[in-house]
């Protein structure tokens, strides 16, 4: 039965779990901030991965900034202590809701393929080459996105300067950050690239050597760019001496003498950069028990596959169900809807995106009656027609859901005065392409190879091969939800490449649904279905009963250690902020107020 008003989240469930507050300390040299889950407040809060990041946003809601300016400040920090998830070097979609109009609005910072692109980008001799191949190269780095998405989040509703905003990444690059056993992980994996392009071997292995667990890491050639940044803002990225070092180091990568590595050139222009703009989309939006759902809109398919897979949801009293069959429920869902994104869904100025069709309750209602209660269904899964739906019919041949790389970072924040902010950004793989750009300090994307390099099926037609200047598909899922008075319940995000969409939909139904603290179904045990034959668990879920059970009704599974690291913000009945983190995924996660109100 279908429930159609606001589900009130238990306020006793929220409060029961504020076990500790965490709030940024006063600025001070060589402070690292405490890292915690979990903070309730007032004035605005940040949630991110890394302390200092959060830090760096909470500096600037006390200055008196909002919470655009905040996201800004959190997310140049990032580009220091999270330099393998995100950077100026990559892109990203921002999602903003204004307070005082009660609206939402996008930004498109997602990057683009070379004009000189075509469908063959990643074929050789008919034949895509080897994706690890394609990863560290040029061909896979597209236009930056970021330092324009900064620049038009800015224009829109900031209130301070880029100038000053950077200020506390410049500083924490400059100074040094804290290794921590996470950063040092990510460098160990990466090793063998970054040892292959003297910049980052340079920068990401001082002396030669993996950083150590509580060492000081120094970035001062990203301090210098952004102080750069700051003073010409973000078009010195785009045009003059920073782009033509982007420029060489893509159509050149700069190589150590004697690496075996076969590293591609790319063909990326100063045109290219020159040309390049962030676009404004009006937001994804669905009706989910009585709530307002917003999310982002093509070229990322994050806010209609989410959108979708709540519509299917949206008729089943999930509250009611057993956890087995909550699971199911939600496996299912995730499996349709990634049958109909790879189908329709790529890059609104190359392909026509049947946005309405997607996000309609009748197309998930056609697609809801193939769900059994006591059998899975099998993947590849066929898509459905949002055109024309029908009831229980697909609309074609079905093709597997083509790879996407796992990393990106995101990050939360909201101010005094309602503003919020849920802005999801990315390099692609963990370390992007690996090539620094030489004296600038920072690493180049590999976004490009979110394209499909060939269709997955030649028989169904893929919306997402590379093309002129276009945006690879995105499964970035930036999401704020509203109340029916049009003020903010919950904005929430996380990386993870295609797990993103899933992620995010778990938390949601998690928090809406199953009457889970925001910072509980964040620490979640969770399950990815992608239309594929098998559903991904983490330890939690496929070490427990639960996987046997699943099992019986014909899902099969494969264990993943780790998926996703969300970070959300709540608004609590009382108005006070709720920020949340991860309690241990990624090493956990950085969740502060500006004053804390337990």
């Amino acid at each position: 039965m279908r429930r159609t008003t606001v589900r009130k989240l238990s306020f006793a469930a929220v409060t029961a779990t504020v076990l500790s507050v965490g709030a940024a300390a006063p600025p001070t040299e060589r402070t690292t901030p405490v890292k915690t889950p979990m903070a309730v407040g007032h004035g605005g809060a940040v949630a991110s991965v890394d302390p200092d990041a959060s830090a760096a946003g909470i500096e600037v809601l006390r200055r008196g900034g909002n919470a655009v300016d905040a996201a800004v400040a959190t997310a140049a920090a990032l580009g220091v202590t999270e330099p393998y998830s995100a950077g100026i070097g990559g892109g990203g979609y921002f999602v903003h809701y204004d307070a005082k109009t009660r609206k939402v609005h996008t930004i498109d910072g997602r990057e683009t393929a070379p004009l000189s692109a075509d469908a063959s980008l990643f074929l050789e001799n008919g034949t895509p080459i080897p994706f690890d191949e394609a990863m560290t190269s040029g061909l896979g780095i597209g236009t930056p996105g970021t330092p324009a998405t900064w620049d038009a989040a800015l224009d829109a509703w900031g209130s301070k300067s880029l100038r000053d905003l950077l200020k506390p990444a410049e500083r924490l690059a400059r100074d040094g950050f804290t290794v921590d056993a996470t950063f040092r992980a990510q460098t160990a994996a990466n090793e063998a690239r970054f040892r292959d392009f003297p910049a980052s071997a340079e920068l990401f292995l001082p002396g030669g050597e993996l950083p150590a667990v509580g060492s000081v890491l120094k970035n001062p050639d990203l301090a210098r760019t952004y102080e750069k940044l700051g003073r010409h803002g973000t078009g010195a990225l785009y045009r003059g001496e920073l782009a033509r070092d982007i420029v060489r180091t893509v159509r050149n990568p700069p190589v150590r003498e004697g690496a075996t590595r076969n590293v591609r050139p790319g063909d990326l222009t100063e045109r290219d950069l020159a040309e390049y703009e962030t676009e404004r989309r009006r937001p994804t939006k669905v009706s989910y028990r009585g709530l307002d759902v917003y999310g982002m809109a093509p070229s990322s398919s994050g806010g209609t596959t989410v959108g979708e897979a709540l519509n299917i949801l949206e008729r089943t009293d999930l509250s009611e169900l057993s956890r087995t069959q909550y699971l199911h429920r939600f496996i299912e869902a995730s499996r349709i809807a990634f049958a109909d994104r790879g189908r329709w869904v790529g890059d609104p100025e190359f392909e026509d995106v049947p946005l309405k069709g997607l996000l309609s309750q009748r197309f998930a209602d056609s697609r809801a009656c193939l769900i059994r209660d006591d059998a899975a269904l099998t993947s590849p899964l066929a898509p459905g027609d949002p055109r024309h739906p029908r009831r229980c019919a697909t609309g074609g041949k079905a093709a597997p859901t083509t790879y996407e790389g796992e990393n990106t970072t995101h990050l939360t924040t909201s101010d005094k005065w309602g503003n919020v902010v849920a802005y999801t950004l990315t390099i692609e793989q963990t370390g992007g392409s690996g090539i620094t750009v030489p004296g600038r300090g920072f690493l180049l994307n590999n976004e490009l190879t979110d394209f499909s390099f060939a269709p997955a099926n030649p028989a169904v037609h893929d919306p997402n091969l590379p093309g002129p200047g276009k945006r690879p598909r995105s499964s970035m899922s930036p999401t704020i939800v509203l109340d029916d008075d049009a003020r903010p319940v919950l904005a929430l995000g996380s990386p993870g490449g295609a797990t993103i969409i899933t992620t995010v939909l778990q938390t949601l139904t998690g928090v809406l649904d199953r009457d889970l603290p925001l910072v509980d179904a964040i620490a979640a045990p969770r399950a990815s279905q992608r239309n594929q034959a098998t559903t991904e668990l983490e330890p939690g879920l496929y070490n427990s009963p639960l996987r046997d059970e699943l099992r019986a009704l014909g899902h099969a599974f494969r264990r993943n250690p780790e998926i996703g690291a969300a970070t959300g913000i709540q608004r609590l009945p009382d108005g006070r902020w709720l920020a949340a983190a991860e309690k241990t995924r990624r090493g956990g996660g950085s969740a502060m107020v500006v004053r804390p109100a337990p």
